[in-house]
């Protein structure tokens, strides 16, 4: 007989920054999520979903880009339907990396940074990247497969310094 425990299903992450101030070059965070295979769950993502993408498959999809941080509540909004998401797939991370066009920026630097996570009207976390201020990239959450094919939440809040294009490329990887 199978599970009955279906795990984390549709999941909803938010970011949320002040704008720079006047007369400053705008600041510019972006949601990124990565997947992972069962065959390579801590090596090079299969696919990444970053502002102006979808997954290939339409389960992780970025719903808002904001460049600026302008704008009430939340910025950047990504859904990933993780209970439709194939098979293949057994982990999914979550970050925020800072676009560095403008000189290097870190979370410190900018004011009032913060995520939330939710399933529904389930807040699964919600915090900011003070443990990370001097990064200028973090991961945020991790989703992983269980034995019965449900998906499991932790929240995975670890620094990186690194452009967003390495980023993605090693948001995935085992902490050393």
């Amino acid at each position: 007989m199978g599970s009955l425990n279906k795990g984390v299903g549709k999941v909803e992450v938010t970011l949320r920054w002040d704008p720079s101030p006047l007369g400053s070059p705008a600041h510019d965070l972006d949601i990124i999520a990565a997947t992972y295979t069962a065959d390579d769950p801590y090596g090079g993502p299969a696919y990444v979903v970053h502002f102006d993408s979808r997954s290939p498959d339409g389960t992780i999809t970025l719903n808002r880009d904001s460049r600026d941080g302008q704008g009430f509540g939340y910025d950047e909004v990504l859904t990933l339907e993780l209970n439709r998401l194939a098979p293949v797939y057994t982990r999914v991370v979550v970050g925020v990396a800072i676009q560095q066009s403008h000189g290097r920026r870190t979370f410190g630097e900018i004011v009032n940074t913060g995520f939330r996570i939710r399933e529904s009207y389930t807040v699964l976390a919600e915090d900011g990247f003070a443990g990370v201020a001097a990064s200028t990239a973090a991961t945020i959450a991790e989703f992983t497969r269980d034995g019965s094919g449900g998906w499991e939440f932790r929240q995975a809040v670890r620094g990186f310094d690194t452009d967003p294009n390495a980023f993605a490329g090693a948001m995935g990887s085992t902490p050393a």
